[in-house]
């Protein structure tokens, strides 16, 4: 019995497959949406997540992203002020999106695929993000992707749930980078 409690507290204690903390000033959060036909971009400037992954065991990731709405930046004064706002993201009511992957699996050379539920304005939808790893100078460098719909999340109501206006397909690109141990 002595000896199955100190097999656990030495599992416990095992530093292989911590969590980590990603270097923000290093990462981005951005986002492309459609309107009027015309381009628009924007990014979340602070979030943060904590990761484990090992590229030889995707399926053992555990890992757990945050976003402070509230940092949304279009770029321009009234467009930031207009996204905030009820209608769009409604920071006030929901200053957090969270994504947890409930499964990560390899597709083959070097790329990665997470599921899980994206949470975002009270709403919560499994998305699919690709991703791929890069290691080299002591950081690892994790970059993905992932489509959503906004009206899905409530993102853009009433006046603005016209699709013709702002288009309902967002793209979602990211970057985090990680020290490696």
């Amino acid at each position: 019995m002595k000896l199955a409690l100190l097999a656990f507290a030495a599992v416990l204690a095992l530093p292989a497959s911590a969590q980590q903390k990603i270097l923000a000033d290093k990462s981005f959060i951005r986002f492309k949406a459609t309107q009027m036909s015309v381009p628009v971009e924007g990014a979340f400037r602070r979030f943060d997540a904590s990761v484990a992954f090992d590229p030889a065991k995707p399926e053992a990731t555990r890992a757990s992203f945050e976003v402070d709405t509230g940092s949304v930046d279009l770029g321009l004064d009234e467009g930031t002020t207009e996204v905030k706002g009820k209608l769009w993201l409604d920071v006030a009511g929901f200053p957090k999106a969270t994504f947890t992957p409930s499964s990560v699996k390899a597709l083959g050379a070097g790329k990665f695929e997470a599921r899980g539920p994206l949470t975002l304005k009270g709403v919560s939808r499994e998305i699919v993000a690709t991703f791929s790893v890069a290691d080299g100078n002591g950081m690892r460098v994790v970059e993905g992707v992932f489509p959503l719909k906004r009206l899905q999340f409530r993102v853009g109501e009433k006046e603005w749930s016209d699709t013709e206006t702002v288009a309902d397909d967002v793209l979602v690109r990211f970057r985090f980078t990680l020290p490696l141990r």
